[in-house]
């Protein structure tokens, strides 16, 4: 009996796996196909080059359906499970302070931040700009509690957030501007978006009133600010001269053997990588199963099980994405910043920005989860869309930017206004997605390729890279807000029509009165 249960346990697991790689396949294609196309006519790549790119992209697509099938069936759960268990206790002075140290251990450990924070060594010490970032986090992540149990509007604290932010930057060096808007969208990437998601569900859960379902969103897009505000002080006390870029390492393999000893040289990195991203998540869990409610056993094989296939999954995804987009981005971004058609960079940027976003992991695990929070009245396609037409348009306006040596300033600031205006018209369940979207967009893919092709692009036309190299990751991370709030305008809509239709269909028919000449006839 027990072995037929355990039979029909992998057997659903291993249905699921094909079906999740399957999903990862068909986000992934479209760019490959892009690559493939760009390959063969604007910039042609070196052999070993696009060799470890083909490579990469089949890791890619196996590390992606791994690992949102893991953080499907742990990484969401043990963010709701450690939510509900600390908040049960009712003690402020200890749910405060755990969920500081929840945001610490989750930003600490993205493997995004760190590759940021490699690039930037020689600029700042590794360890005190990760540092600062993941406090950033922390205390943006207890504002996010107190804000659902408090019941305070989401627009009326992003609005607070942004507006000292933007006052701030007009102190912090111009060089490092861009950089703390990039740090916001790197934080939250594929480890902890699913965590932060779930901690959401499971603090507003915890309250009965019909606002609770909008409130379950909105922890991300608080968790994005944290970082920017303290890369920004970070950079007033430090006020460096100018951003060095140590640039991304672009392998060249002579044949296939020369490529697998690559990619085998940087898998004990990313093993070390991830089980450090991990191991605080998954430690604090089973401490807090000392403390909190039981865990039923089932409940609980399932979720070991998850976490393997989570650390699995986020290794070769790692490993495909570093070490097969990264160096290909690079080589578009310079080759076309070489040639006679740089300008070209802007629809090809847009076009890649598009597909990239739909094969972002963490895209997929939000899709999923606004389908569960709102019963399927949100379609995941409309959100996917929505936000793969936000990351195109972004991408096209980073490049633009580059291209002509314009401020960033320029267009973050119109950007978050318009944003900001959108939270009063549409409904507030929008709002909280669309702020959400903009962190949990700018993920691997989006620092694996979009950001080496700038800095690849910026570096060919002789441009500072601090300056203006950096700052895709926050076009990423702005324009998901207004396309997602356009989608829930366009809802707003339709609903409206709707309900008048119901409401003129309801009505009884009216019937005209006879005049008294027709009476007496």
């Amino acid at each position: 009996m027990a072995f037929k249960r355990r039979n029909r346990f992998f057997g659903s697991y291993s249905t699921t796996i094909s079906r999740k790689i399957k999903e990862s396949f068909v986000s992934v294609l479209p760019v490959v196909l892009v690559v493939l196309l760009l390959s063969v006519s604007l910039t042609p790549i070196d052999s070993g080059a696009f060799l470890a790119f083909i490579f990469g992209c089949l890791l890619v697509v196996v590390g992606m359906g791994l690992f949102t099938l893991g953080a499907e069936n742990a990484m969401t759960p043990i963010g709701r499970y450690i939510s509900a268990s600390v908040i049960k206790t009712r003690k402020l002075w200890l749910i405060l302070p755990l969920f500081f140290l929840v945001g610490v251990f989750i930003t600490v450990s993205e493997p995004d931040l760190q590759v940021l924070a490699s690039e930037l060594n020689g600029t700042i010490n590794h360890i005190a700009l990760i540092s600062v970032v993941g406090a950033g986090v922390g205390v943006f992540l207890v504002v996010a509690f107190l804000r659902i149990v408090l019941n305070i509007k989401l627009k009326f604290v992003l609005m607070s957030c942004y507006i000292a932010m933007f006052i701030l930057a007009f102190f912090v060096p111009k060089n490092f501007v861009p950089l703390a808007f990039d740090a916001g969208g790197v934080t939250t990437g594929p480890m902890s978006v699913p965590f932060i998601i779930a901690m959401g569900t499971g603090v507003a859960y915890l309250r009965s009133d019909k606002s609770a379902k909008d409130d379950s969103f909105g922890l991300t897009a608080l968790c994005s600010v944290g970082p920017i505000l303290a890369v920004m002080i970070l950079g007033i006390i430090y006020k460096p001269d100018s951003v060095k870029v140590s640039g991304g390492e672009i392998f060249t393999v002579a044949d296939s053997k020369d490529l697998f000893s690559v990619y085998l040289f940087r898998l004990p990195e990313y093993m070390k990588e991830v089980g450090v991203a991990l191991l605080p998540i998954v430690a604090f869990y089973f401490i807090t199963m000392t403390f909190g409610g039981k865990v039923a056993r089932g409940e609980f094989v399932k979720i070991l099980v998850g976490i393997v296939y989570a650390y699995l999954g986020l290794v070769v995804f790692l490993l495909g994405v570093n070490c097969g987009f990264l160096p290909v981005g690079n080589i578009i971004g310079r080759t076309l910043g070489l040639s006679s058609y740089a300008f070209s960079i802007v629809p090809i940027g847009m076009v890649s920005g598009f597909f990239v976003a739909g094969a972002e992991p963490a895209v997929h695990i939000l899709g999923d989860q606004v389908v569960e929070i709102t019963g399927g009245a949100i379609p995941k396609r409309a959100i996917t869309l929505s936000l793969m037409a936000g990351v195109a348009v972004s991408a096209g306006l980073a490049f633009l930017r580059i291209y002509f040596s314009v401020p960033i300033m320029y267009f973050l600031i119109p950007g978050y206004a318009v944003a900001l205006v959108l939270t009063f018209i549409v409904p507030d369940i929008f709002t909280a997605i669309a702020f959400d979207s903009g962190g949990v967009a700018s993920g691997s893919m989006t620092v694996g390729f979009l950001m080496p092709m700038a800095l690849g692009f910026c570096d060919a036309l002789g441009k500072d890279l601090g300056t203006e190299g950096f700052g895709v990751v926050a076009f990423v991370a702005m324009t998901p807000l207004v396309a997602v709030q356009i989608l829930g305008l366009i809802f707003k809509i339709k609903s409206a029509k709707i309900k008048k239709a119901h409401a003129l269909a309801d009505k009884p028919p009216k019937v005209k009165k006879a005049k008294s000449e027709e009476i007496i006839d």
